[in-house]
Formats: structure tokens, C-alpha cells, sequence
């Protein structure tokens, strides 16, 4: 799923993040022109991410990148957050959006085809389960074979998010 360098950048940074609060959703280096760096961040806390946080997390990431030099050449980097329609990096990932739809692209050599869309129904010995609909109804897929996933964006989604942000105001975040 993920690029040396990516690996490498994600090993040096987690642990400032994890320190500041934040989890570390993804890392990916683009190498479009010019080349960009992607992080993407959640907050420990739930809340939504702000543009503030994004900019406390690039001034940190920026620090720990200058001394450690990972990327070689320039790049131009890039925080956010991971959006409603996230990617889906982790099993825990998987397992905590179940009941939701998702898209996956996975190896067809380990997965039988490559492209998949439907209801995520959990996960079984490190197998992502997704109701694909129609006679082939619920598959498993190996988690390992997973190349890119993420959240449709329905209705669904959006209104669990919107609970989400309104639960997390009530209580005072």
C-alpha cells in the first residue's frame, strides 16, 4: 500500500503526532511537478480537524523533516485531514466504518478481481468482508491485498458525521 519512502516518513513522524494528539491516517509522496507529500491526520479527541491543526502539524512535520532528510530533492508538503470519505488504511479502519460503503482496489491475483464497491461487513482472520450485492453477495478479501481503499461519500455517511461533529459539541470540544 505504501512506497518506501512513505514507510519511511511514516516512521519518523508518527511519533510526534501520536505525541501532539493526532493520529497518522496516511502518508504518501506524490510525484507529480512539483512533487508533494501528503499527510493526512486525525485527532486523538474525535473532533473534526481544523486548519489550525493542520498548520500546528506541518510546522512539527516540517521540524522533524529538516533534521531527518527522508525525501531527497524538493517537495512541497501537504497536512489535512482525511475528509468524510476517507481512505481506509487499517483493519481498525475497516472494522470501525462497518455498515458503510466503501471502494476497494485490491491484487486480483489474491482477491479474485480487482475493483470492488459495497457495504463493509467486518473483518474475519485479517479478511476485509464486503457485501458487493447481487448473487456474489458478502466477499472476503485479503486484508494484504488491499492496494487503495476509502469511503464512498453517501447520505449515510454524511449524517453519521454531522452526529458525530454534533456529539462532540455538545460535549463541550
Amino acid at each position: 500500500m505504501a512506497a518506501p519512502n512513505d514507510d519511511a516518513v511514516r516512521e519518523m513522524i508518527a511519533p510526534t503526532l501520536e505525541a501532539m494528539g493526532y493520529s497518522l491516517v496516511r502518508v504518501r509522496l506524490m510525484e507529480s511537478k512539483p512533487r508533494r507529500l501528503q499527510v493526512m491526520a486525525d485527532r486523538h479527541d474525535g473532533v473534526d480537524m481544523t486548519v489550525d491543526d493542520c498548520a500546528t502539524l506541518s510546522t512539527a512535520i516540517s521540524a522533524v523533516l529538516n533534521v531527518e532528510d527522508p525525501i531527497k530533492g524538493q517537495y512541497d508538503l501537504e497536512v489535512s485531514s482525511p475528509g468524510i470519505d476517507r481512505p481506509l488504511v487499517t483493519l481498525d479502519d475497516f472494522e470501525r466504518y462497518t455498515g458503510f460503503e466503501a471502494k476497494l482496489e485490491a491484487d486480483p491475483s489474491g482477491a479474485g478481481r480487482k475493483r470492488y464497491r459495497g457495504r463493509l461487513a467486518g473483518i474475519v482472520d485479517e479478511m476485509v468482508r464486503i457485501d458487493i450485492g447481487g448473487p456474489d453477495g458478502t466477499v472476503a478479501i485479503p486484508f494484504a491485498g488491499i492496494r487503495e481503499a476509502k469511503l464512498v461519500l453517501t447520505d449515510e455517511l454524511i449524517a453519521a458525521s454531522r452526529n458525530r461533529a454534533e456529539m462532540n459539541n455538545e460535549s463541550g470540544e
